[in-house]
């Protein structure tokens, strides 16, 4: 059973690459979960601020690995 402690992976302001991020970490077989997604948009102009992506704290080493090709955009 997985714990209940999360580890943040990646942040963005790019729903492009979030939604490649959420595939890619999917397709791994690792759960995702996103954070401020709607905070981000409240206005309807686009991300204020950043999206984190965070999976369980056993997962992160997977995600990380999935994930060490793609830029850190802020």
């Amino acid at each position: 059973m997985k714990g209940h402690v999360m580890e943040e992976v990646f942040r963005t302001n790019d729903p492009v690459k979030l939604s490649y991020i959420r595939h890619l970490l999917s397709e791994a077989g690792i759960e995702v979960f996103v954070l401020d997604e709607h905070t981000a948009y409240i206005d309807g102009r686009g991300p204020l601020v950043p999206v984190r992506v965070v999976v369980h704290e056993d997962d992160a080493d997977a995600a990380r690995r999935a994930l060490n090709e793609l830029d850190q955009d802020g």
